[in-house]
């Protein structure tokens, strides 16, 4: 029986983990230092959990044991417990973590806490409410984010080049495009479907292909020629362009055709911050209530939720300013990377560093709003920046008034303060 081509790529060392370079820079340290940590990796399917949790161990040099939290219990963790003892500490890869009671994570717990298990638990279900506060504290949480499409095609690429993959195969670029995109950031999603064109197409992936092995549902988003990628696109658009038929028809159309709901969750959330903002401060909890309302419910129920969050964000008024403004922060922050924080507004936790001035003179607003209102706040190379400029649309309007007012507050009061100086 052939191994499956998630499996034959999967990644050996930490150098080809791809998709999660911050934990993946913290992982290294851990490895350098020979100190292992216990840890919860919460993040949805694909993104990489298990791999990271063999390839830790391997580096780490422990033996790797995974259990699935559905088959195994306190029998199966006593049994590694004794085991540990015997010949060393064992990384415990737990799956899906989230499912063990209370009574099995207070089990576990002393087995962590004395080094005997080097806990990873993999969840894809916020560990708040699943894991207990005990064994939250003695294993630190990160968060898994879903691969972006850079990422999946670099894993695509990988694949054809690996002398275990599919060395050999050809495969178009829009034949990888289109996989990239209906993964969903599920890398093991998208190797699969490109195992499978690969078959399909007799060692060539095509577009036609690529298609046939993302499946009949993927297909029905792709007829004519569409790529899955133009009906978010149509989406994103219909919603930005404030027309709620449009936006509600392509949702349809994507979920009918098999999209993965979460994706489009996601999608929406992005919309309710790049093309709402500020306009209507509530769209982005409409759509994070959208997004956890689907992983309540699930389908079919759930997809009215994102219904709901589709026609709100086509309905609200909106706003690119604050993706605008953040741009803008952004490059200023790249362009003076070093330039100095005002000495008032310094963190001044020892006695050395009240001693150079830190948080001198810094005067507290609740206290004295003038003094406040007067002192300066951007490094002084920025001194009079604006990055945040508010449009004329639903709440931004409100906060245009008042960020106006506060600008001649702060003018005036900095104006105040330099002539007191002078005198």
């Amino acid at each position: 029986m052939r191994v499956p081509l998630p499996e034959r790529v999967r990644p050996r060392r930490l150098d080809e983990v791809v998709g999660q370079d911050a934990l993946v820079r913290r992982l290294k340290r851990m490895v350098r230092e020979k100190a292992p940590a216990s840890m919860i990796l919460w993040g949805p399917p694909g993104s990489g959990k298990t791999t990271i949790a063999r390839v830790l161990a391997a580096e780490l040099g422990l033996p790797f044991v995974h259990l699935s939290a559905v088959e195994a219990g306190v029998k199966e963790i006593k049994a590694l417990a004794e085991r540990a003892k015997k010949e060393g500490p064992i990384l415990l890869f737990f799956d899906e973590i989230h499912r063990l009671n209370k009574a099995q994570q207070d089990y576990l717990l002393p087995h962590v806490e004395q080094g005997l298990l080097v806990l990873i638990g993999a969840t894809t279900e916020n560990p708040s409410f699943s894991i207990i506060p005990a064994l939250r504290s003695r294993a630190r949480v990160y968060v898994l984010e879903p691969l972006e499409k850079k990422a999946i095609r670099a894993l695509l690429d990988r694949a054809l080049r690996h002398p275990e993959g599919l060395p050999g195969v050809q495969a178009e670029e829009a034949a990888l495009d289109l996989i990239a995109d209906a993964a969903g950031g599920d890398a093991r999603r998208a190797l699969s479907a490109l195992e499978l064109a690969a078959d399909l197409g007799g060692g060539r992936v095509s577009l036609e292909a690529a298609r046939d092995a993302l499946g009949r549902e993927n297909l029905a988003m792709d007829r004519g020629g569409d790529a899955f990628y133009d009906l978010i696109s149509a989406l994103h658009k219909s919603v930005r362009g404030s027309h709620a038929d449009a936006a509600l028809y392509y949702l349809a159309r994507m979920l009918e055709g098999g999209a993965d709901p979460l994706y489009v969750a996601r999608r929406l959330v992005r919309m309710a911050v790049e093309d709402v903002g500020l306009a209507d401060p509530l769209a982005l909890r409409v759509a994070l209530a959208a997004k956890e309302a689907y992983e309540f419910l699930g389908s079919p129920e759930g997809e009215l939720a994102l219904a709901e969050a589709t026609l709100y964000l086509a309905l609200a008024p909106k706003s690119n300013r604050v993706y605008r403004a953040y741009t803008e922060a952004l490059r200023a922050a790249r362009e003076r990377p070093a330039a100095s924080v005002p000495l008032h507004l310094r963190n001044a936790p020892t006695g050395l560093m009240k001693a150079l001035g830190h948080g001198k003179g810094y005067a507290y607003y609740h206290d004295d709003p003038e003094g406040s209102f007067a002192q300066r706040y951007l490094p002084e190379e920025l001194e009079g920046a604006r990055f945040y400029e508010p449009g004329e649309e639903g709440w931004e309007k409100r906060a245009k008034e008042r960020l106006e007012a506060l600008r001649r507050r702060f003018a005036e009061a900095r104006k105040g303060a330099r002539r007191a100086s002078r005198s």
